[in-house]
């Protein structure tokens, strides 16, 4: 550059105002053109020798100085070179030179703050004395030389990123010096002027306590008690949100690190299992897990700090992804599974003679079980490309699913889709009657519900909890049932509370449950209509992380104190004191303590799963004793995902027994100021060996109870129990026509908890025992499907109850289904994780979808034998047209499929190699669109085909590779709800879910009527049952 040989004035001026001209317009690109010609050292050199003239040339200094602002910034290596040539040291005595001189000093700091923003001459900076003279600069507050304050503190902050420099301030009291600075600045900024200033103070706090004796000094100089108290003042002024935000992550990182408050990590729960329990690591978070929504007060930091980049996960070898690995048994095994395809070889004649001519199905179909479809419920939307139409009051089991679709007819919550939907509990009257859940005016009789207490005290309330047993007293249990039923009657479409007390009786738990939940024997209709999103408030976050520095600063109101804890089985709960009464010694429950904070205030401790000390996400427990009208507010301090869709508008549910006796039997979502964050425990080191402990979250929210004195229960999800799922098959099987329907429950396997896993099997019975039609049945092809094999996805259940109500109904769809499909389904393949209200793992205290690769029979045997009979299928030539393993989601919205491609994933990866003469079928994306046009809850645009190497072992990835299922998928239902859609802005119900079994299973007739190897004669009895009306389904139909 010209400027290194210049040495007159004049010249140098004319250079630094051309290259300032120059530099000022375009692009950046103009700058990387200098920095590679040497114009960072050309800058730099006239600094330093400008500077050494005598008196040094302000004219020439100051312009110098606003270029080398401006090119530093665009430099990696400006801090070395400016520390080479004795830059930094030069503009160091200029700014003492000109601590009174504010515009020669501000071009000094400009020049500091680029230097310092490299962490090595920013230490040397420190070295020679930098933050001295910024602490010299910077000053109480004032309304003059406010620009240069500025920029001083900008320049403190970022030497404050060495870790040497905050050292240096801790040990020179810098931290009580930047507290005061900070109280006298926002004490007197009271119209919110210099929030840039205020905000450099707390810059600079957050970054000297990122050190240890950081923190220390912060809370010795009372920077909890400072800090909160300022963001108090401040928390509903907009203007001040950059103040509130460092605020706020100060007192995250200096509250004091503590462990749970609980005896140990691992389970309270302990069962004695074959082989050695190797405990699992933590879970990696993938692209699966991982929700992409915007929030303002997510902790961002925390969503993020450990999620694995997808593209690393993916696999890439081509051989791992392309290749058929042999059996992993025996090929005489398999012969054992021959004894669970009896429709195979079945004699019908003694089928048909064994059913005899006496039984009344009808009867038993239409008195208590009546079969509702998808079609036939009031709630459901099945048209995603048309408009809802109106509400249609009586809808019959008769109307064809189909036919649904075709015309559009939806009765998605047309009211809902207009305004908020309110709490269905909202519907309890002050002039003491209420509606039931069809909407119709019922009495609100108090003193029978008065007197209904009592029994409900005997059954479900904590104090007399070992009344009502599942292996005792099933006389007394009886009798208060009758009684319940008879002063309440309430039916509900496939339950029996008598026949699921007697199913109870048979399930095995860890710690043998003596009590049921009520709801769970009662019986669960879903609301008249979808529930809203929860609106999320402004800074209820905020609000919360406040209130925890607030427990901690102030702690002479919290009580702290147990009352529920499984660790402590013989402490009763004192029944006199002001404090509600919890409970989960129940099937799927899962609370291990609570702790009163305050009057209204409880902490939650989830248990870990069984042999575990880790999944605690899942709860279920219930509470009594409340006040009706006064808001309780709970906070499930150890939970273990780093975020979660109760950020996004998901409310956990309730049940209220008094509002099932009214009627209204119903789980509901509920909770408001709910959140989710990172709080303050941590595992301790002990527990993980000496390395750092894991984070924990908390999920808050507020509960207003409908009732006084109520019972009431509360869950993440809804609930669905291992008991309700062996309840509902009986139910179903005795609800079909055995001449018409083949469906068949035996027993997988028995699990190591001793509990049969179930296996159905659901076709149509031939027309009759011609060879022809014999022929026919023995050579349908299978669909297998699976759900629940982790327990905390009660979703997964609910979408299952729906496909298989479904598949015996009278829809016909349905029959269709059955007379080309055998359904081979395993309805829960936990039955342990669920019985014991685990959130992912066996009693082995593993992730059974993490075992299909090598599962061993005494292990894992619910996936040996699943994995068996896919085998066996296989070996006969019977590999299943689909395989789909139903699974719920806690971090997206909607409902989406995941399957496997070999040629996305390489395509993922940008892994070209032997991709251009790799052949693969693409018909896996068929079922995942048909779903996208006809299910209202699906959404093709989450869904994904990559192979991950953290998935190799999952169930999807184990059926495509060994078994060469193409299409082989997890459908993923979200415990939120959806951001698209007909049900858009709504929450999740029990019907939508079930409605997507449903939809799901319509999706595999539209794929075999798309198929070309479809025969003829389905696609004519597809055309009949569509009647030919204008076209409406042919965009589904077309191959």
């Amino acid at each position: 550059m010209g400027l290194e040989s210049s040495s007159d004035r004049e010249s140098i001026l004319t250079i630094l105002k051309v290259l300032g001209d120059l530099l000022s317009v375009g692009t950046d690109r103009r700058i990387h053109y200098m920095i590679s010609k040497g114009g960072s050292e050309a800058l730099l050199q006239t600094l330093v020798d400008t500077a050494r003239t005598a008196p040094p040339d302000y004219d020439v200094l100051l312009p110098l100085f606003r270029l080398l602002a401006k090119v530093g910034l665009r430099d990696k290596k400006f801090g070395q070179k400016a520390l080479e040539l004795e830059a930094l040291d030069v503009t160091l005595i200029l700014a003492r030179k000109n601590l009174c001189h504010s515009q020669n000093l501000l071009h000094c700091l400009w020049a500091l703050r680029v230097f310092a923003s490299s962490v090595t001459t920013g230490a040397m900076l420190g070295i020679n004395g930098a933050m001295e003279l910024i602490f010299d600069i910077v000053t109480p507050y004032t309304r003059k030389r406010t620009r240069t304050i500025r920029v001083a503190t900008e320049v403190l902050a970022a030497l404050l990123k060495s870790k040497s420099n905050s050292r240096r301030a801790v040990n020179r009291g810098y931290v009580a010096s930047l507290l005061r600075l900070h109280q006298d600045w926002h004490s007197h900024d009271t119209a919110s002027t210099y929030v840039p200033i205020r905000r450099g103070f707390l810059l600079c706090l957050k970054h000297i306590v990122t050190l240890r004796s950081g923190r220390e000094a912060f809370l010795a100089a009372q920077g909890m008690e400072i800090l909160f108290t300022t963001a108090q003042d401040c928390l509903d002024d907009k203007s001040v949100e950059p103040i509130i935000s460092e605020a706020l992550q100060i007192l995250r990182l200096c509250y004091p690190k503590s462990p749970l408050p609980l005896v140990t990590a691992s389970s309270a729960y302990a069962f004695p299992v074959p082989g050695s329990i190797t405990s699992e690591p933590p879970c990696v978070l993938t692209e699966e897990d991982f929700e992409d929504d915007g929030d303002e007060d997510v902790d961002r930091g925390s969503s993020s700090e450990d999620v694995k980049e997808e593209d690393d996960d993916l696999e890439t070898d081509v051989d791992k992804l392309s290749s058929k690995p042999g059996l992993d048994r025996p090929e005489e095994e398999l012969m054992q599974y021959e004894a669970m395809c009896r429709e195979l070889s079945c004699s019908f004649e003694e089928l048909e003679s064994q059913f005899g001519d006496n039984v009344n199905f009808g009867e038993i179909q239409c008195a208590n079980h009546h079969i509702p479809t998808a079609a036939s419920s009031k709630q459901h939307c099945l048209s995603k490309d048309q408009s809802c139409r109106g509400q249609e009051n009586e809808e019959t089991a008769q109307t064809s699913l189909l036919h649904k679709v075709k015309i559009g007819r939806s009765t998605v919550h047309l009211a809902s889709r207009k305004r908020p939907v309110m709490n269905p509990y909202q519907n309890v009257q002050s002039n003491g009657l209420g509606r039931d859940s069809s909407g119709n005016e019922i009495p609100n009789d108090q003193a029978s519900l008065k007197e209904d207490a009592e029994d409900l005290d005997a059954i479900f309330c904590s104090r007399l909890r070992a009344f009502f047993s599942n292996s005792t007293r099933p006389r007394e249990t009886a009798t208060v049932i009758d009684k319940l039923l008879k002063t309440h009657p309430k039916r509900m479409p496939f339950h029996d509370p008598y026949l699921y007390v007697a199913k109870a009786g048979s399930t095995r738990s860890v710690v043998d449950f003596k009590t049921m939940a009520f709801p769970d024997i009662w019986g669960h209709c879903p609301p008249p209509s979808a529930q809203s999103l929860l609106e999320r408030k402004r800074g209820v976050q905020r609000i919360k992380i406040l209130e925890d520095v607030r427990r901690l600063i102030q702690p002479s109101d919290v009580i702290n104190k147990v009352i529920f804890s499984l660790d402590e089985p013989g402490a009763l709960q004192d029944m006199a004191s002001n404090c509600l009464r919890f409970f989960s010694q129940f099937e799927s429950g899962n609370l291990r303590k609570a702790i009163q904070v305050r009057e209204f205030e409880y902490d939650l401790l989830i248990n870990a799963d069984v042999n575990s000390a880790q999944h605690q996400q899942w709860f279920y427990f219930e509470v009594s004793g409340m006040r009706s009208a006064v808001p309780y507010h709970f906070n499930v301090i150890n939970c273990e995902k780093p975020n979660s869709q109760f950020n996004y508008g998901m409310q956990p549910t309730l049940y209220s027994v008094k509002e099932a006796l009214l009627g209204r039997p119903t789980w509901i979502r509920t909770g408001h100021d709910v959140c989710y964050y990172r709080n303050h425990y941590r595992q301790s080191t002990a527990a993980t060996g000496g390395a750092p402990g894991k984070c924990y979250y908390n999920l808050t929210f507020a509960v207003t109870f409908p009732h006084n004195e109520d019972v009431c229960y509360l869950a993440y999800h809804y609930p669905y129990t291992y008991t309700a799922l062996m309840t509902h098959l009986d139910i179903l099987e005795k609800s079909v026509n055995p001449k018409q329907v083949y469906f068949r429950q035996e027993a997988l396997c028995q699990t190591l908890g001793g509990n049969p896993c179930p296996l159905v099997t659901v076709t149509a019975m031939p027309e009759c025992n011609s060879t022809d039609h014999l022929e026919q049945f023995r050579h349908r092809p299978y669909q297998v499907i699976t759900a629940r094999v982790h327990p905390g996805e009660s979703n997964a259940s609910w979408v299952m109850k729906g496909a298989l109500e479904f598949l015996v109904s009278s829809d016909p769809v349905a029959r269709l289904l059955r007379e080309n499909f055998i359904f081979k389904i395993i309805p829960m393949l936990n039955p342990d994780g669920v019985i014991n209200g685990n959130h992912r793992c066996s009693l082995r205290g593993e992730d059974l979808n993490r075992q299909w690769l090598s599962p061993q029979a005494h292990l894992q045997p619910t996936i040996y034998h699943a994995k068996g009979l896919l085998y066996y299928l296989g070996s006969i030539g019977r590999s299943p047209v689909v395989f789909c393993d139903f699974h719920g989601h806690s971090q997206k919205k909607n409902v989406f499929l995941y399957g496997c491609s070999i040629k996305e994933t390489l395509w993922q990866a940008e892994c070209t190699v032997g991709t251009s003469t790799l052949l693969e079928d693409v018909s896996y994306r068929t079922l995942p669109k048909i779903l996208d046009k006809i299910a209202p809850a699906f959404t093709m645009s989450s869904c994904s085909f990559l192979v991950e190497k953290s998935r190799a072992s999952t169930a999807r990835v184990v059926v495509w590779r060994e078994m060469g299922v193409s299409r082989s998928y997890t459908m993923e239902s979200s415990y939120c709800g959806c951001n698209q859609g007909p049900y858009q802005g709504l929450q999740f119900g029990t019907g939508e879910l079930e409605e997507m079994g449903a939809m799901f299973c319509l999706g595999l007739l539209i794929l075999e009527l798309r198929s070309a190897s479809c025969s003829h004669q389905l696609l004519t009895r597809a055309a009949t049952l569509l009647n030919a009306e204008e076209e409406g389904l042919d965009h589904h139909l077309q191959r």
